[in-house]
């Protein structure tokens, strides 16, 4: 434990003490979100974000001992452990060098090298390794087993071969070796499959592709990886691309040097140079492709599920409309627009189906409906569904909003994300909330209460259902998940929860809760009634101690008992508040708010042996603005009149949008035409910039220019940098200067000299990034 703790601690910058202490809290069974809050004095102030990869770490440490001692075990049950051997297995810090390391005693099938020592053949490979000037074939002849099927010299020398070629490819430090040569030198090709032209046309952009491997992007990798896939595409690792045709490969020479063969132009060595060759190609060289090509999709998924979990982050933390009574319309053409009324706490008030739209066009008499709904319910939002016929459903609306202008000034539309609704719709939850209701009319529903809160509503949909990933159904669905989950829960636990007004769904993602204790506080609330203190939760069923303690500050009581359970100061902490107003002579309820007293304390005089400093100075924080919402100011985005469809655009044209998913290769915007177009990370800003999401994230409210529009295709590139013109040369933003090839190479044996590099077919530049626009387009599908 001791290793581990000192390891996380040296990859995470921290103190060592800082990491045992946060170890000890997880085994205790403490989440995340409740020490990041409530145990900053044990943990040095870590946040969720360096908890999260922590608690990753130890488990891949955790694992890695428990392999280590397996292989430990292994070896010695073989009598061949020794010191040596030992030390180094205990050194090792990856599973790779582990495997490396066990290659040579693992038990494996029988191989043609293993039949060949079966045979008797193995003290003809190490004589020929230790005589060069042997007569291969004379020697050979005496190791003749026909029964063992060596009928002659030939067979007999293969035999030594095969024994070699796996000795060779066992050995960990002439692997580790090679491992280097092709990180510092491989490079990705990627051709297409003979005949697959048309079939794999939306693969062309990797036809005839080839890029560095360590350079290749996560999304180009995942592309790449689901041409292969799909039997479109092939892939192959050159591990030298700077070798000349018919030239031994680099991997050959180090492989020479690894074992100080020497080789000249005798009998032996003229053997052993095709051992040599045998050794890579059939051995080595197809281990490390597998093995590089599935790192490559390993740090490629962890990439795009980083991208997924900080967008899905940014959605979830978008700003609440608020409490207000809602219009939620889920718009349609021949099955109508399915209408719903929600009231400010989000329950159901009133539905029906209206036909706007052709073929029936009922356009007035759907205007008249609404209209009689929004002043019966004094409806303040209308919230639009972004799906099929929602820009005439948008004019339906704005068309009702002219005629209550009168009875409802404050009436306003927006138009909202329906990503999700669906699959929520037809759920098990949607049927428990509205039983015998139509699954399109709580499609409504959700868009309405989405508005409302966006947090408490996106809860009841499986993250992946959301979309708002970059290939996500090319990536571990465990790993998303459970990065998705770790999102959920720290958005949740960040805003804290109404526990008198929280959906069961929203209520599981409570630190501390689950979903069987989430369906108790429900079901306790509709039997005794609201929650009027934090400590009646106890008297939930199965919630005991530990839950509570973990649970209890991120759940809120308004107008309860107590005004600390409308706060985020911890139940444990209540005796220091009361403390700190004793001390100034004021009640609990008369410090809360109060900015001008809390500000002339000093957090330092109410230091505890239990609350040290750190949670003095977020108690004090937490008093001058209880229960504040982290999330920001509601903003909504106004699409230009009369651009409703692909065919509206015009190149140029200034349009106002949401950003609906960021990825590493640029922004796809809502501009209202039922297509989002796609901001090239080129074309963001003048500036160069590496990460997308230094500009924008999900949610923001944006302008662009119309740069290029294929509407055959369902294409649309825009540009946040809005002095472009259309149809010019792209203005790629500024970039640093290359590293690349600077500085003298390393001319060691596993580095030779650099030669000119291979130019890549295809450059990922601007123009890729159509591309990209038309995979995304069909993937968010």
């Amino acid at each position: 434990m001791q290793n581990i703790a000192q390891l996380i601690a040296e990859e995470l910058n921290v103190r060592q003490q800082q990491v045992t202490d946060t170890i000890s809290l997880l085994d205790d069974g403490a989440t995340v979100p409740f020490i990041a809050r409530y145990r900053k004095e044990a943990t040095g102030g870590l946040d969720d974000a360096q908890l999260r990869t922590l608690n990753s770490r130890l488990s891949y440490l955790r694992d890695l001992n428990d392999r280590r001692n397996v292989i430990l075990s292994s070896i010695e049950a073989q009598s061949k452990l020794t010191p040596e051997l030992k030390a180094a297995i205990n050194a090792a810090d990856s599973k790779t060098r582990l495997e490396d390391l066990y290659l040579p005693y693992k038990p494996k099938r029988r191989t043609k090298g293993l039949i060949a020592i079966e045979a008797g053949i193995e003290p003809l490979a190490d004589f020929l390794l230790a005589n060069r000037q042997a007569d291969c074939d004379a020697k050979a002849s005496e190791y003749i087993n026909v029964a063992a099927g060596f009928s002659d010299a030939k067979a007999v020398l293969d035999g030594a071969r095969f024994i070699l070629m796996e000795r060779f490819a066992e050995d960990a430090e002439l692997l580790q070796k090679i491992r280097t040569q092709v990180e510092q030198n491989a490079v990705l090709e990627s051709r297409m499959v003979k005949g697959k032209e048309k079939e794999g046309a939306k693969f062309r952009d990797y036809f005839e592709h080839t890029e560095k491997l360590t350079k290749v992007p996560s999304h180009r990798a995942l592309a790449m990886l689901r041409g292969r896939n799909e039997g479109m595409l092939s892939l192959n690792i050159n591990a030298d691309p700077q070798q000349e045709p018919k030239q031994a490969s680099y991997c050959e020479v180090i492989i020479i040097e690894h074992f100080k063969l020497g080789l000249s132009n005798t009998a032996v060595d003229t053997w052993l140079k095709t051992v040599v060759a045998a050794t890579w190609k059939v051995k080595i060289a197809l281990q490390m492709e597998t093995e590089f090509l599935g790192r490559m999709r390993e740090t490629a998924e962890q990439e795009a599920i980083k991208v997924f979990a900080r967008n899905l982050g940014d959605l979830l933390m978008a700003a609440p409309a608020g409490a207000k009574a809602t219009l939620g319309l889920d718009p349609g053409l021949r099955s109508g627009v399915k209408v719903a009324i929600v009231n400010d706490t989000g329950k159901l008030m009133a539905h029906t189906t209206i036909f706007p739209h052709a073929p029936q066009n009922q356009w007035d008499k759907s205007v008249r409906t609404l209209a009689n709904l929004v002043k019966m319910h004094k409806v303040e939002l209308i919230a639009i569904g972004n799906g099929t016929a929602s820009r005439e459903t948008d004019k339906l609306a704005a068309d009702l909003i002219s005629q209550v202008k009168a009875d409802l000034p404050r009436l306003t539309k927006i138009m909202v994300s329906e990503a999700g609704a669906s699959v929520y719709s037809a759920s098990e939850l949607a049927s428990e909330e509205f039983p015998g209701i139509d699954v399109s009319i709580r499609g409504a529903v959700s868009i309405a209460r989405r508005l409302q809160d966006p947090l408490a509503e996106l809860v009841k949909i499986e993250p992946k259902a959301i979309g708002v990933g970059q290939y996500q159904h090319d990536v571990s669905q465990s790993s998303l998940s459970s990065s998705l989950e770790a999102v959920v829960e720290d958005c949740v636990n960040g805003v804290g929860v109404d526990v008198n007004m929280a959906s069961a769904p929203l209520l599981a993602q409570v630190a501390g809760l689950n979903k069987t204790l989430a369906r108790n506080i429900v079901a306790h609330r509709d039997e005794q009634g609201r929650f009027n203190n934090r400590k009646a939760l106890l008297k939930v069923a199965r919630l005991g101690p530990k839950a509570y303690e973990q649970a209890a500050g991120f759940l809120r009581i308004t107008e309860g008992d107590n005004p600390l359970d409308s706060s985020a100061v911890h139940p444990e902490a209540y005796a220091l508040v009361e403390s700190i107003a004793t001390a100034k002579g004021v009640s609990v309820a008369e410090i809360i708010g109060n900015s001008e007293l809390l500000k002339a304390l000093e957090a330092k005089d109410f230091i505890t042996s239990e609350f040290g400093l750190p949670t003095v100075t977020d108690i004090l924080a937490e008093l001058d603005k209880p229960g504040r919402d982290p999330r920001g100011e509601f903003k909504t985005a106004t699409f230009k009149e009369g651009v409703e469809e692909i065919k509206d655009l015009k190149l140029d044209m200034i349009l106002e949008g949401v950003v609906t998913n960021v990825t590493n290769f640029g922004a796809f915007i809502d501009v209202g035409v039922h297509q989002d177009g796609l901001v090239h990370i080129s074309s963001m800003t003048d500036k160069f910039i590496d990460d997308p999401h230094k500009v924008v994230k999900a949610g923001d409210i944006v302008k662009v220019k119309v740069m290029e529009v294929d509407a055959e295709r369902r294409r649309i590139g825009l540009s946040m940098r809005l002095e472009d013109k259309a149809g010019d040369a792209p203005k790629s933003a500024p970039r640093p200067a290359s590293n690349h090839n600077k500085g003298a190479p390393n001319k060691g044996a596993n580095q030779r000299p650099q030669q000119k590099t291979h130019k890549p077919k295809q450059q990922a530049n601007a123009a890729m990034g159509n591309a990209f626009a038309d995979a995304f387009a069909k993937l968010k599908k």
